[in-house]
């Protein structure tokens, strides 16, 4: 039997199918237990009118998470996760009026576990240690993102009414620098700023060179430049005060969070082999295991692993043109973690560097030469966590370098 669920805030639109396309029931069910069990009873009325005791029941679903797929995988089903960008192309297919409900993506949805369920990946049997890493370990880098998407805010601000703090304070999101905006929002305010004002904010930050750096600021500080009315320039001062407050406070729960984030990465099983590897902490570990999960039996192979983790090139070919192409589709934070592993891999592991230089030798150039690093580094987390075996240097180059030498 295949069921599709089109899922929203407070409700679930239903369809029930059998193998050759004919809906057998659809539903609009609450969110909850409630909604469960009618989908249990849904289910059952059905399968009870069938002769077949082992027949399986495939759902698709527009999400991986949440206690409604945990309660589905629960119950035994099988649950494909349905990237909507799929549902969509598929939704095209089938019409094109371009029309669109949630019924009709329920049906869309059913249609597509029962003709391509062998080209959608079911939902990952990860442990509840990889889930409770996953949960603290997204939140910390989304907490992460929105300081940068503020402390960007707040250099546009700048710009536009006091571009001496931008000469000023090399990083905005610095403790002095935030301190110093916070009491002198204005150039006329900053330019009255005395050294020794400046210096305990310095020291409270923990800087070195205090009386250099003071003295740097306070002359960068009574620069003359271009400003604003008065009027405006303190309606400036009062947005970049409530900028600097959101800042500060993102700030701290991220340092926060990261007492988390280490605490359960450390007690997952896999958690040594991940930070065994070259350029990998606790923080960076536990994003890298975060996405990838700990099932198992969801990479068969590394060159799964490196396809999902979107590392590894596609190949476009067209008569005798063939190219292969970094993947744009990719899932964001995954790769943002392997990327920052591979740049810091390039002073933890010789080898590492070694095979960096000879891509950026042939001429390739650093991001894509990055990526190639990255793709290894995957092949080689596959063969450590397959083998439950730490990160050795001179395995897992040695290969390559045989290779190179021939």
């Amino acid at each position: 039997m295949l069921v599709g669920d089109d899922w929203a805030e407070d409700h679930h639109d239903i369809e029930l199918m059998d193998a050759s396309g004919r809906r057998l029931a659809k539903a609009r069910l609450p969110e909850g237990v409630a909604g469960m069990a009618r989908l249990h009873m849904m289910i059952g009325h059905q399968l009870g009118e069938t002769d077949d005791e082992d027949a399986e029941v495939v759902i698709g679903i527009e999400t991986d998470r949440g206690p409604w797929v945990a309660a589905l995988v629960a119950a035994g089903y099988t649950v494909m996760a349905v990237n909507p960008l799929q549902a969509a192309e598929f939704r095209r297919r089938l019409g094109v009026s371009g029309a669109k409900s949630d019924a009709g993506d329920a049906h869309v949805l059913a249609d597509m576990v029962r003709t391509h369920s062998h080209e959608l990946r079911p939902v990952a049997g990860d442990s509840a240690r990889a889930e409770a890493v996953k949960v603290v370990a997204r939140t910390h880098k989304t907490l992460i993102w929105e300081r940068t998407r503020h402390t960007q805010r707040l250099r546009h601000a700048l710009r536009d009414y006091f571009p001496a703090a931008l000469e000023a304070f090399e990083g905005l999101d610095a403790a002095e620098a935030l301190e110093l905006l916070a009491k002198a929002p204005t150039s006329a305010q900053a330019a009255r700023l005395t050294i020794t004002q400046i210096s305990a904010a310095l020291k409270r930050a923990r800087r070195r060179n205090v009386a250099e750096k003071a003295a740097a600021i306070q002359a960068a500080l009574r620069t003359e430049h271009l400003g604003q009315p008065e009027i405006v320039a303190a309606a400036y001062a009062a947005s970049i005060q409530s900028l600097i407050a959101v800042i500060s406070v993102l700030t701290d729960q991220v340092k926060t969070l990261q007492g988390q984030v280490e605490a359960h990465f450390g007690q997952h099983p896999a958690a040594e082999i991940i930070a065994s590897q070259p350029g990998m902490g606790a923080v960076l570990g536990a994003r890298v295991l975060a996405e990838f999960g700990d099932d198992p039996h969801r990479y068969t192979t590394a060159k799964a692993r490196k396809n999902y983790a979107g590392t590894s090139p596609i190949t476009k070919a067209s008569g005798k043109r063939k190219v292969a192409l970094a993947r744009f589709i990719h899932n964001d934070r995954l790769i943002d973690a392997l990327m920052t592993q591979a740049f810091a891999a390039l002073k933890a592991s010789p080898g590492a560097r070694a095979y960096y230089d000879r891509q950026r030798a042939r001429g390739v150039g650093h991001n894509p030469a990055l990526r190639q690093l990255a793709n290894r580094l995957v092949g080689i987390l596959h063969g450590c966590l397959k083998s439950a075996t730490l990160y050795d240097e001179t395995t897992a180059w040695s290969h390559h370098v045989e290779n190179v030498a021939a």
